[in-house]
């Protein structure tokens, strides 16, 4: 890979890497909303929306981080 093709990398690198964070911010918001529902209230169709949320936010964030991980192999090569 050239080097202008490398730096590009790094910049998507980059950006995805302050997504990851972004991603994991909302992700603490929800559990902490969540966290502080009622536990009635934890159970009903909401709570249990929001407990799937941040499931779902949990494996965006370690695919996200894979993702990361197999471009930075391909700039390290």
């Amino acid at each position: 890979m050239n080097a202008n093709r490398r730096k590009r990398l790094e910049k998507v690198i980059g950006r995805l890497t302050e997504l990851m964070a972004e991603i994991d911010a909302v992700r603490e918001d929800e559990q902490e909303a969540y966290d502080n529902m009622p536990e009635g209230l934890q159970y009903s169709e909401r709570g249990e929306q929001m407990s799937d949320n941040i499931d779902t936010l949990d494996m965006s964030y370690l695919d996200l981080g894979n993702v990361i991980n197999q471009l930075q192999e391909i700039v390290e090569a």
